[in-house]
């Protein structure tokens, strides 16, 4: 795909490289929940992806994102089965915790593995990243306690981001991948459901202090061109 994976543009970026503004990363973001919805819910029987990770996430030139390498695709559970029992597979840190140590593998264990992509988006941190402090190396494990206290919401935040974004989608977003990644698979929403929500955060452009101020002195500017060509 012309612009790489997603992984190139939050972690492996080169010198001159743009970094990903808010809007983009949202429409990443939904782009890839529709394709594993896609995967859910209209593949008959479904197809539990197994190995959804920001390296597997493609984008076009209009950063639309495209699900590739499905070397690990598992048919999904039919009839009165509850899950798949399959060896272990995958990439440490995506992995949700109950297929890690069982083996069985469900749809949720897809929705973990996007809520840990969707706080790679978020946060511009590797799901794991050993040169990091102890503390720091499990991007699920680092969050969750900051999950719990709003006023920290914006520790997560991309640095990069220079705080170009929405507070309140920052909530919303966050409020998502926290959801996703909870430890009991019951709990963790369909990817259905995860799709409305961030179509929602998608759809609302927020834009930057500089355009805002242009979109504010536009109607100024405006009037001042039309006085000068009538003088």
């Amino acid at each position: 795909m012309p612009l790489g994976s997603l992984e190139d543009h939050l972690h492996d970026i080169s010198l001159g490289q743009k970094q990903l503004d808010w809007n983009t990363r949202m429409k990443i973001a939904a782009g890839a929940a529709k394709g594993l919805e896609y995967l859910h819910d209209r593949a008959s029987p479904p197809v539990i992806y197994r190995d959804l990770k920001c390296s597997n996430i493609l984008l076009d030139e209009g950063y639309h994102p495209k699900l590739s390498d499905f070397g690990l695709a598992k048919l999904g559970p039919v009839g009165d089965n509850t899950h798949v029992s399959t060896r272990v597979m995958g990439t440490y840190g995506y992995c949700a915790p109950e297929y890690a140590m069982t083996g069985q593998l469900t749809l949720k264990s897809d929705v973990y593995s996007f809520g840990v992509v969707l706080l790679e988006i978020i946060s511009g941190r590797k799901a794991i990243d050993n040169s990091k402090s102890a503390g720091e190396q499990n991007l699920v494990a680092w969050a969750r306690p900051l999950f719990r206290d709003r006023k920290k919401f914006m520790q997560i935040a991309d640095p990069t981001l220079q705080g170009q974004y929405p507070t309140r989608g920052l909530y919303q977003a966050l409020a998502i991948a926290a959801m996703c990644v909870q430890e009991q698979p019951n709990l963790r929403p369909v990817i259905a459901d995860v799709v409305t929500a961030l179509s929602y955060l998608a759809s609302q452009k927020y834009e930057t202090d500089q355009a805002a101020h242009k979109a504010q002195l536009a109607p100024f500017v405006s009037k001042n061109i039309k006085r000068d060509e009538t003088s």
